[in-house]
């Protein structure tokens, strides 16, 4: 039980709004899922904040907006619904283009990450310094660290609605799918430097990134290798919607268990099942039914989790006096964006005639849940405030603004190759 109200009891609401504002959308606003269900989940997290307010005595809205920011985010996005948003959204890219452009989504997936964790964080650093705010240069390297992935749930659900080239969707779609596995190791690192103290060891960075990667990719390689075998050795759609589910799961806990990449294991035999799916290794019976359910998976849980995305302003602490240094981390997550993807989004345009391809590119590399999963992760102290709030108006603005604008903007400069 939370409080008076049971788990299944808060499922039951949240996926009733989920429904009653997919309705909503679908019937008449006609925006991004993702936009809209965050602007919902924040204009109910208003609503209460503002009845408290007014009638501080109604211990009926206190309760609630207690049990509501006593959810524990992190724990949700990255314990239980990251294994199967990753696993659905793999299953969506196409492997042989993929293997087309894996140098591009590669080196965009680590050395990016590496490169937009130092360049953010130290302009945060030197921000806040110039506002008179007291972050030091450890902690703002965090921010950068967990701000740097592109968030791959956000990313996915965006890049459906736009008119992209097969080139730049697989590009932008698998370096959100990856690069979250490294920025968690590169987060990870930059957290211990900033609450144990020491030196950065940029090749010892590097070599976890390595390990974990590979190992993880190992594991999901592994795994799902093993599946498509059982697989191909039946012809039961519900077993074989089953093994794949026990794939998403399992690969995810193993690896993480052997402290290696849970992301990047279920990104893997993602990637093998929608492979295998798509050629001999199940019936069309069996490949519509795991294109089905893996699609309502995906659907359902992006419109939860962003719901609760939009909630957690019920437990950010905001400082009026910190808007100048959020407005200054947009404009500077997004430079940074552009001058790491601008290389290859160059080489694209010139080479495969894409238009437009750097800053779509940019625009395209959207921040969410998994961003503030991690900032919501930090210990208790003074820097934790000034990166939680700065995150989440970086995560806002990447969520209403850039997904919005998105597709329009692809429409406009990319064309189908």
């Amino acid at each position: 039980m939370i409080g008076w109200m049971s788990a299944f009891d808060l499922t039951a609401i949240f996926l009733a709004l989920v429904g009653a504002a997919g309705w909503l959308n679908v019937r008449f606003l006609r925006r991004p899922s993702a936009t809209v269900m965050v602007l919902a989940g924040a204009m109910g997290a208003g609503t209460l904040l503002a009845m408290r307010a007014m009638a501080p005595d109604q211990t009926g809205v206190a309760q609630v907006v207690r049990i509501l920011g006593g959810i524990d985010f992190p724990r949700t996005v990255l314990g239980y619904m990251l294994a199967f948003l990753l696993f659905a959204g793999a299953m969506q890219v196409d492997l042989a283009e993929l293997r087309r452009r894996r140098l591009s989504v590669w080196t965009l997936a680590t050395l990016g990450v590496l490169a937009s964790t130092f360049i953010v964080g130290g302009g945060l650093w030197l921000t806040a310094r110039w506002l008179g705010l007291g972050l030091t240069a450890p902690w703002a390297f965090v921010f950068g660290a967990l701000i740097s992935p592109t968030d791959p749930i956000a990313v996915l659900a965006t890049v459906r609605h736009g008119n992209l080239s097969k080139t730049l969707e697989t590009v932008l779609q698998a370096e959100a799918l990856f690069n979250d596995g490294v920025g968690i190791v590169v987060f990870t690192a930059a957290l211990s430097v900033a609450t144990l103290g020491g030196a950065v060891h940029p090749w010892a960075v590097l070599g976890n990134v390595a390990v974990a990667a590979v190992g993880g990719g190992a594991v999901g390689w592994v795994l799902g290798s093993v599946v498509i075998g059982a697989m191909r050795s039946i012809d039961d759609y519900a077993v074989e919607v089953c093994l794949t589910l026990a794939l998403a799961t399992g690969a995810y806990a193993l690896a993480q268990n052997l402290r290696l990449s849970g992301p990047i294991a279920v990104v893997v035999a993602g990637l093998l099942i929608g492979a295998a799916a798509s050629r001999t290794a199940t019936s069309d019976t069996t490949r519509r039914y795991i294109k089905a359910f893996w699609t309502l998976i995906d659907e359902i849980l992006n419109a939860l989790l962003f719901l609760l995305l939009g909630l957690e302003l019920l437990v950010i602490p905001f400082n009026s006096g910190l808007a100048g240094l959020w407005a200054c981390a947009v404009a500077l997550v997004l430079a940074t964006r552009l001058g790491v993807v601008f290389p290859w989004g160059a080489y694209l345009a010139r080479r495969r005639g894409e238009r437009g391809a750097s800053l779509i590119l940019a625009w395209g590399g959207l921040h969410g849940a998994l961003s503030l999963a991690l900032a919501l992760s930090l210990p208790p102290g003074p820097a934790r405030e000034l990166i939680l709030s700065t995150t989440f108006a970086v995560v806002i603005f990447s969520i209403v603004v850039q997904a919005t604008t998105f597709a329009p903007l692809a429409a406009r400069f990319s064309r189908p190759a």
